[in-house]
């Protein structure tokens, strides 16, 4: 008889982990267990150990930065000279310090991040309590009433939008208030939809809109019969309403409005939003079982055995959408390299890997393969930046 050879692991992950670790009402990092009792169960509620939830958040943000920093080279090096000699552009003579910059939107993301994490733990609570993996979480444990978990969520709603008053442009809260609107009502999607994934891509990818704002540069600007919509065209002296008839922006015309669009920075909001639906979908498999007999909605319950040549799908098209916005704003082969390469490797890696079937799995590439592409598209960006900056 021939010796029967074992099938080797289709994903590199441990072979035992507790479900309430993976964002199910227990923390992961050591430097929690020396903060205070009381202190804990609202590290676990904010999703703060491990910080996967806060960079997902704050991930798109850098990435508008970046952007926007890159935009503005790319705008100024096309400034002609006024025949008189001085510059014909309206666009700002310096734009805001990147690095401050970054470190008021981490800020914003920091608080924002608590919020949103608590309001929908808030919300899911009576469901998380019937779920295996999230029956531990903080509020259905007992740990933190609902009063107290509202209480924390508005006490973050409120230092983010200091945050956004005190430091960033005029016009950034009616751009702030299209995401806090769509956050709000997040909790509810699966309950409505199978796309509650693409609903909190949106959320998520808004802050590549949130960092060009930040940057005063508008990603768009929308018009009635020549007035703005307010925080969607004025205070911030942006270049988007310069641009109109350039080769990196488009403008349409539906009745009496009219939208003005960055191709770049819609390209890069619709990778991110692909990107989210990509690691969430995988995250959302942890609980496809109770989902089903809860009559929970997800992109993991709608597409079963065909989520993985759907992922395959949409890595293929957020490639594209990533290299549009390269291609738009004329970014140098090390953008491609490191950027659409390390992304395909990444979540190639993930797709091909990833066992659906096992929670722990589904967990691991989560946790690592999230922070492999936000690493990717981060440092594509980040060396494109400095190659303008420097040479």
């Amino acid at each position: 008889m021939k010796q029967q050879k074992l099938k080797p692991s289709r994903a590199p992950v441990p072979a035992v982990r507790e479900l309430s670790q993976q964002y199910g009402g227990h923390h992961s990092g050591s430097w929690v267990s020396l903060l205070p009792s009381s202190v804990i169960p609202y590290i676990q509620l904010s999703r703060l150990s491990p910080p996967a939830g806060l960079f997902l958040i704050f991930f798109p943000h850098f990435f508008g930065v970046l952007l926007s920093a890159i935009r503005f080279s790319h705008l100024s090096s096309s400034v002609e000279e006024s025949p008189s000699g001085s510059s014909s552009s309206s666009y700002p003579a310096a734009t805001p310090s990147t690095l401050s910059t970054l470190a008021v939107l981490f800020l914003g993301s920091f608080f924002f991040s608590n919020a949103a994490h608590a309001w929908n733990d808030l919300v899911d609570s009576p469901l998380d309590a019937l779920v295996e993996r999230t029956k531990s979480r903080p509020i259905p444990r007992g740990a933190i009433s609902a009063i107290g978990a509202l209480v924390f969520t508005l006490s973050q709603g409120i230092g983010a939008a200091l945050v956004l008053w005190l430091f960033l442009p005029s016009g950034a809260a009616g751009y702030a208030l299209v995401n806090i609107a769509a956050t709000v009502y997040y909790p509810w999607a699966k309950r409505h939809t199978n796309f509650a994934q693409v609903v909190l891509g949106f959320c998520l990818a808004w802050g590549v809109v949130m960092g060009m704002v930040g940057m005063g540069m508008e990603p768009f600007v929308v018009q009635f019969k020549g007035w703005n919509v307010p925080g969607l065209g004025l205070g911030l002296g942006s270049p988007a309403q310069d641009m109109k008839g350039t080769s990196g922006t488009f403008g349409l015309d539906i009745y009496d409005m009219h939208v003005h669009i960055d191709i770049a920075a819609m390209g890069l909001f619709l990778a991110c939003v692909l990107w989210t639906v990509i690691y969430d979908t995988i995250y959302a498999h942890q609980d496809v079982s109770d989902d089903v007999k809860l009559g929970l909605k997800s992109t993991a319950v709608l597409f079963r055995s065909w989520t993985k040549p759907v992922l395959w799908v949409l890595l293929v098209t957020m490639l594209g959408l990533l290299g549009l916005c390269g291609a738009v704003v004329g970014m140098s082969w090390l953008y491609f390299v490191i950027c659409l390469s390390g992304c395909a490797l990444s979540l190639g890696a993930m797709i091909l890997h990833v066992d659906l079937k096992d929670t722990a799995s589904c967990w691991w590439w989560f946790r690592y393969g999230f922070w492999l592409a936000g690493s990717s598209m981060a440092g594509g960006l980040g060396a494109e930046y400095a190659v303008r900056l420097w040479l």
